[in-house]
């Protein structure tokens, strides 16, 4: 019987699992089997799954689309293993990850981990620039697994795992945006220890153009809203950050259009910041000067959508009823 059981929601993307797969079947310890959840795909990756079988202990299973969190915790339900691994399907798996995993938890056993995400060397040069807005200390204060962190560590969906402990107490994700934020914050509060496990890293695609990219951290900016509302002390000073740079933001380029032209220096100054940092970490002039562009869409979105999600839900009332608005999605 596995140790491991690795749970992966679909929807539509029968390249990645074909990606993703590939590399698991390619690691150097395979004491694990792997659930792939098809979420109601009008694309379904059935047969992809079946390349695998001869080299991996995969199942397979298609439900009809109820959402990723609903997804996940049917592939719970089926797993036999001791401990869950949640991968998203656009993730790709370095060959001695659960050689890392194993001997980490076996030098220091925790319920609950993370690890960090990472540009792949054959990523696109924007997945590049992408994976760099989304682990710098610059945009996110190394909330995300940096070796410098703002904030304690919160697993993230990408590569996170519990024990079927775990489970049996605290139940599986809720139907939400940031489920795994939402999970993360009521295994400690049932007494769980979590640690990130560095040498646990995968390779994360994320997204692939620039409009999908604004889309998905736009939704991240509203979702931490909800999780303040559902953990009133779960704001903390870093999440509002992005709302502080779009506001600033804005107040700069109204005072340098009415007062004076230099009053738009420290986003430029922040703009040199960001491209000095990122060509140091990528070696790349072109990626370092696209991850400019990608770090203000991400910075820009996540405001905007914070923002808007305080003034809807908290300054004009419309959040009282979260609770119910998640258990109508089906996720509790």
């Amino acid at each position: 019987m596995p140790y491991f059981s690795v749970i992966v929601p679909v929807y539509n993307r029968r390249d990645e699992v074909d990606d993703l797969l590939r590399s698991l079947a390619a690691q150097t310890v395979k004491d694990f089997e792997v659930m792939i959840v098809e979420d109601g795909s009008t694309d379904p990756c059935g047969d992809i799954v079946d390349k695998y079988k001869d080299q991996i202990d995969v199942h397979y299973y298609y439900k009809d689309n109820e959402g990723r969190s609903i997804a996940r915790n049917h592939g719970i339900e089926r797993a036999v293993g001791d401990y869950f691994v949640f991968f998203d399907s656009d993730c790709v798996i370095p060959p001695d990850y659960f050689a890392k995993l194993q001997t980490a938890l076996r030098e220091q056993y925790v319920p609950c981990f993370g690890g960090p995400d990472a540009a792949g060397e054959d990523f696109t040069d924007l997945q590049k620039a992408i994976s760099f807005s989304m682990t710098a200390f610059l945009t996110t204060g190394g909330i995300r697994g940096g070796k410098v962190q703002l904030e304690k560590f919160v697993p993230r969906s990408f590569n996170m795992g519990y024990s079927r402990e775990v489970w049996e107490k605290v139940g599986g994700f809720r139907e939400m945006f940031s489920e795994d934020i939402d999970m993360s914050t009521r295994i400690r509060q049932a007494g769980f220890d979590i640690r990130l496990i560095r040498e646990a890293c995968v390779y994360h695609k994320r997204r692939t153009s620039l409009k999908k990219f604004a889309r998905q951290t736009y939704v991240f900016g509203m979702s931490r809203i909800t999780l303040k509302l559902l953990y009133p002390d779960s704001l903390k000073l870093v999440h509002t950050l992005p709302a502080v740079f779009v506001l600033g933001c804005l107040a700069l380029i109204l005072l340098a259009i009415f007062w004076r032209w230099w009053a738009i220096l420290p986003l430029v100054l922040y703009a040199v910041m960001l491209w000095v940092s990122a060509l140091v970490k990528t070696k790349s002039l072109k990626i370092s000067l696209m991850a400019v562009v990608t770090s203000f869409v991400q910075l820009g979105s996540y405001g905007y959508g914070f923002i808007k999600s305080f003034v809807w839900k908290i300054l004009l009332g419309h959040g009282r009823d979260i609770n119910e608005e998640i258990a109508m999605r089906k996720g509790k």
